[in-house]
């Protein structure tokens, strides 16, 4: 036998992948491994690079095939015709449902000329497919020969492509594949058509969605000794034409609930009422009373940061913000998106250059105010580029600087009431659950 020695070495002839036992060894051969790994992905990508700069087609096709399939993309929907189109608990898309209405009832209003030239276009079609039958009569049907395999091979793309438009009929898949919507902008930049509400829900909350609602005004309060006094005076810095009320809790004093705030709100022409729920000297939830029979709505809060804590800020100023409402798509969230319309007034005043943007992603409100402002665009800076990547017309030398105001937060929808205040054995509208699909939205 030999020595141990020998025999704990590798023999000569051996490769690089035993792992040798000395551990400093051992961190030498991997680094090694990885600058020989890395050295030849970098090589491999600066080859194709030089390919792509002589073929852009490659680098087209690259771009299309490598897009990454986030959860937003991968956004899936309830099965839902027009029938339950109104539901706030189905996660279904009202503009895609109204598109579909809207074709069936334009093949059903389609003239009779249309239908008797495709009729005359079939005859002919049958007769022409009688008079090829006739030919190939005295052709096995089972045997096929290699010319007609090559073209079958050559137009099978065409023929697939062809497939599908008749599988389809007039229109596509109301449901895009996953490649299809990787590749379709991001709808969290399109703003809510607000015309697209369907007539149930609408006759459900009248008052929400009647357009020619009064001017806004609204009373802020907090929970019971609540101390977010500061928080609650910002607030009535963001909606405007609003008043802050302090509630209490002390022994000589009466302690109001919210149906009795929400009588006396109304008693004096208030639209809204908006408590600001607290939790550890944080604000963590707000609830919207629509005056004067409700609706009432339960948010969680969450990252609140007020103004003057934003790097650059800026202070803002009396007037009217515009309002920009993003990605409300399902019933429930035109419901929402309609809530706070409701908040700010229909005129706004355009001189003060504010704005208020509410984002919908994945189910959390993203409130944020800005102060825009246009200038000309600086030799230095790229051109404004739309949803589709290409370069907007009419903006070619204009570009648009923002400031932030605050204050900034998240809200997330917990609950809607049907009438106002949760009380024992009240109906509710909607309510959250546990939703055990990611890639399932309820706004």
């Amino acid at each position: 036998m030999g020595s141990r020695k020998g025999l704990s070495r590798p023999p000569p002839d051996a490769s690089l992948e035993i792992k040798p036992r000395n551990k400093l060894r051992r961190q030498m051969l991997h680094i090694k491994r990885k600058r020989a790994k890395d050295s030849a992905r970098r090589t491999e990508r600066y080859a194709f690079k030089k390919e792509e700069a002589k073929n852009p087609r490659l680098k087209e096709e690259r771009l299309k095939r490598n897009i990454p399939l986030t959860i937003d993309r991968k956004r899936v929907w309830d099965e839902g015709g027009s029938d339950v189109e109104d539901g706030l608990g189905l996660s279904v898309d009202v503009e895609r449902i109204k598109r579909r209405k809207q074709e069936e009832e334009d093949e059903l209003n389609r003239p009779l000329k249309d239908f008797e030239k495709s009729g005359d276009e079939d005859s002919q079609d049958d007769d022409g497919a009688e008079e090829h039958s006739d030919e190939d009569d005295d052709v096995d049907s089972m045997l096929a020969s290699s010319d007609d395999e090559e073209d079958g091979d050559d137009g099978g793309e065409d023929d697939d492509e062809h497939k599908e438009g008749d599988s389809r009929g007039r229109r596509k898949s109301a449901l895009p594949s996953a490649t299809e919507r990787a590749t379709s902008p991001s709808r969290s930049t399109k703003s809510t058509n607000l015309s697209l509400v369907p007539d149930a829900l609408a006759a459900k909350f009248p008052s929400l969605f009647n357009l020619e609602n009064p001017s806004p005004k609204i009373l802020i309060t907090t929970s019971l000794n609540s101390t977010l006094h500061h928080e609650a005076e910002l607030l009535t810095d963001l909606f405007p034409n609003s008043h802050y009320v302090r509630r209490t809790r002390h022994r000589f004093a009466h302690q109001f609930s919210i149906r009795e705030i929400s009588k006396f709100a109304s008693n004096r022409n208030y639209t809204a009422l908006v408590i600001l729920r607290e939790d550890q000297k944080k604000p963590t939830g707000l609830d919207i009373v629509h005056l004067p029979t409700g609706p009432m709505f339960h948010f969680s809060m969450s990252n609140w940061v007020e103004g003057k804590r934003i790097p650059g800020h800026g202070n803002a100023t009396d007037h009217f913000p515009e309002l920009i409402l993003n990605n409300f798509r399902t019933p429930l969230g035109l419901l929402t998106a309609h809530l706070f319309r409701t908040l700010f007034p229909a005129q706004p005043e355009v001189q003060g250059r504010q704005v208020v943007t509410v984002l919908n992603s994945r189910d959390y409100l993203f409130f944020r105010r800005h102060r825009y402002v246009f200038r000309e665009k600086r030799e230095t800076e790229k051109a404004v580029v739309g949803a589709d990547g290409k370069e907007m017309k009419g903006a070619e030398g204009i570009r648009a600087g923002m400031q932030e105001l605050g204050p900034r937060f998240t809200l997330k929808l917990r609950r809607i009431d049907k009438g106002i205040q949760r009380a024992s054995g009240q109906e509710w509208e909607w309510k959250g659950g546990m939703e055990k699909t990611r890639t399932k939205f309820q706004l």
